[in-house]
């Protein structure tokens, strides 16, 4: 059994981040604990607080945060993605971790999903606060991966979008955005596939979510290569889980960055696509979590 509760810490520039803070019932000395975060545009409302709950059914204390700009979580510009910014934001929740009292500071993992699942693996390279890692379904080199998800014909309209983005904002307008999903060929979204539009979509509070995002967190996305940091994580425990026909994480680039990661290290390879860890999948993903968790907390 466990309890949560809604709580907030202070990120850079005064942004309030909030999160959900678990905690299961226990008297003993203070426990492990696990921070976690969505991937690109997502809120904690979509899809993996299972995996949170699943987490604190096991005795681990579970904070899942918001990223600034979304959900529940301040921040001046909705809708906006740098990775690099949210990675220095979960630094934050890392330390708020540290300071509860419930917490054995000592022993902290984190847990990160699809893009987000790129961030566990740069913190896990330059944060030794960490214990132990899990990187589900990660990014792992943005430009690769746009490669393919972008046609070769239509690279140069993209360019010539963020470069009129930038220069309006010269002038003083706001980011453009776009849509996240649309199975809408001639709308301009981040993702057009079937699966990634069902699962954007699901149903989550009133208010708490748009399908929309800045242009620019495009262009970061396709700047940011978290793999380069794989090699790095060594001697922290690392985990990557990899969905076999992923065409969001791309499966090679996943299996290739594992090949480069140092032991200590454990894959686990999942049916479906990039969405199946929240669903069909659930289970594997989730005990393959919790043991690695266990060995290395």
């Amino acid at each position: 059994m466990f309890q949560k509760q809604e709580v907030h810490f202070a990120a850079e520039g005064g942004i309030e981040l909030s999160a959900w803070l678990y905690l299961p019932e226990h008297s003993g000395p203070p426990l492990p604990a696990i921070t976690m975060a969505h991937g690109f545009a997502g809120t904690k409302y979509h899809g993996i607080e299972p995996m949170a709950e699943a987490f604190a059914e096991a005795g681990f204390v579970v904070l899942l945060h918001d990223h600034r700009n979304f959900g529940d979580s301040g921040g001046e510009l909705r809708h906006d993605i740098n990775p690099w910014q949210q990675i220095t934001d979960w630094r934050r929740a890392i330390s708020y971790l540290q300071q509860r009292p419930e917490v054995d500071e000592h022993r902290i993992g984190l847990w990160g999903t699809s893009f987000a699942g790129g961030h566990a693996i740069v913190l896990g390279a330059t944060d030794r606060r960490l214990k132990a890692v899990v990187a589900q379904v990660p990014t792992i080199d943005g430009h690769a991966a746009g490669l393919r998800r972008v046609a070769p014909e239509a690279v140069a309209e993209l360019e010539a979008r963020f470069s009129a983005d930038e220069n309006a904002q010269l002038k003083g307008e706001p980011p453009a955005m776009q849509q996240i999903v649309s199975d809408d060929a001639a709308r301009n979204s981040s993702y057009k596939a079937a699966d990634a539009v069902s699962f954007y979509l699901r149903p989550v509070p009133d208010g708490i979510w748009e399908n929309k995002v800045t242009l620019r967190s495009t262009r970061w996305a396709r700047m940011y290569a978290p793999g380069e940091y794989v090699k790095r994580v060594s001697p922290t425990p690392l985990m990557m889980v990899v969905a076999e026909r992923d065409h969001i994480a791309v499966t090679d680039l996943a299996l290739d960055a594992y090949e480069r990661a140092l032991e200590p290290k454990r894959l686990v390879m999942l049916k479906g696509g990039h969405f199946d860890p929240y669903l069909g999948e659930f289970l594997n993903a989730s005990r393959a979590a919790i043991d690695w968790f266990n060995r290395h907390l």
